[in-house]
């Protein structure tokens, strides 16, 4: 290993320019780019010791003239960008972050369910735009909306995440069950449920699962027929999971009451995305990628890439995606 090591960071603006990247300084020479293209990588990798990395592909063509290269750090969990036989191949480790956007997610998926279910654009508005002013009566509550308290609350992916939004639903009240798309859930806490089960007896269905061929289109026209029409559900997994079009026509139709979406098919979104024709926010709410980006989450990504980079040139592996 070279004395100076060249530490490429090909995904700055992943983390936000409000948090600090400057600690991997300590670690060798560091070339920070906020974005890279494919057609860019190849050449801004060629000469580095260590990539940081967090949507560029990583395979072959891109590391084929990285001669010196000896660590792959993800500036995230996923690793769908990378290549890691081929890693593995030429002995290259790949390293991600785990659970760093637990409680972030966490938390964003209890605030769609309560800006759903409490139905608070329409009652914000309903203030600022000098109605309830005008108004005799001391109150108003024009659109119903309801507790979670006695309600059911699903969740399909019991990981990290899925757990720590369990918790907080029963902290509400809920009684949680759960759908494992693996099959292989240990979860002892909560009823483990079919997926029929879950879509008939749940008032709120959060999805927190992986995007695999168990789970793309997991939620399709088939599944809401079979949910409450009360029901809320929230999606902070993939957006392949969910059927845009048909959750659409399920909002369009009154077939569920309102659905919180932070992942959608296509990241930016599709101006054609179907979603885009639902204009009344007390139904849908959607964000952009962003639940997992608190500034702690974050800065968190940043502070367990140079523990894993620490890790490493201590000959001790961490977080290693390919053994």
């Amino acid at each position: 290993m070279r004395h100076t090591l060249n530490i490429v960071v090909l995904d700055r603006s992943s983390v936000g320019e409000d948090v600090s990247v400057e600690p991997l300084r300590k670690y060798g020479n560091v070339t920070f780019h906020m974005t890279t293209r494919d057609e860019e990588a190849a050449d801004r990798v060629k000469d580095a010791d260590i990539i940081v990395v967090n949507k560029t592909p990583m395979n072959a063509c891109t590391l084929e003239g990285a001669s010196h290269l000896k660590l792959v750090c993800e500036f995230a969990t996923g690793y769908d960008n990378v290549d890691l036989e081929y890693c593995r191949k030429r002995g290259i480790p790949v390293v991600n972050v785990v659970n760093y956007s637990t409680a972030a997610v966490a938390q964003h998926t209890i605030s769609c369910v309560l800006y759903i279910l409490e139905k608070l654009r329409y009652y914000d508005d309903y203030v600022k735009t000098g109605i309830y002013a005008s108004q005799p009566r001391f109150s108003h509550f024009g659109l119903p909306y309801y507790e979670l308290d006695g309600k059911t609350w699903g969740i399909v992916g019991m990981g990290n995440i899925g757990r720590r939004t369990a918790a907080i639903a029963a902290a509400f009240g809920c009684r949680v069950i759960y759908f494992s798309t693996s099959g292989k859930s240990s979860c002892g806490e909560y009823t483990r449920v079919d997926f029929d089960t879950l879509l008939k007896e749940s008032d709120v269905i959060t999805l927190h699962c992986p995007l695999n061929d168990r789970t793309r289109n997991l939620i399709d026209w088939d599944a809401l027929e079979k949910m409450k029409k009360t029901a809320v559900l929230v999606n902070v997994a993939r957006g392949a999971v969910v059927n845009e079009a048909d959750l659409c026509r399920a909002l369009k139709e009154d077939q569920i009451m309102g659905a919180g979406i932070d992942v959608l098919s296509q990241e930016p979104i599709n101006p054609d995305n179907p979603l885009l024709q639902i204009r009344d926010s007390s139904r849908l709410l959607i964000t952009p990628h962003m639940a997992w980006a608190s500034v702690e989450a974050r800065t968190r990504v940043v502070t367990e890439t140079c523990k894993n980079i620490e890790a490493f040139l201590r000959g001790e592996p961490r977080n290693v995606l390919n053994p």
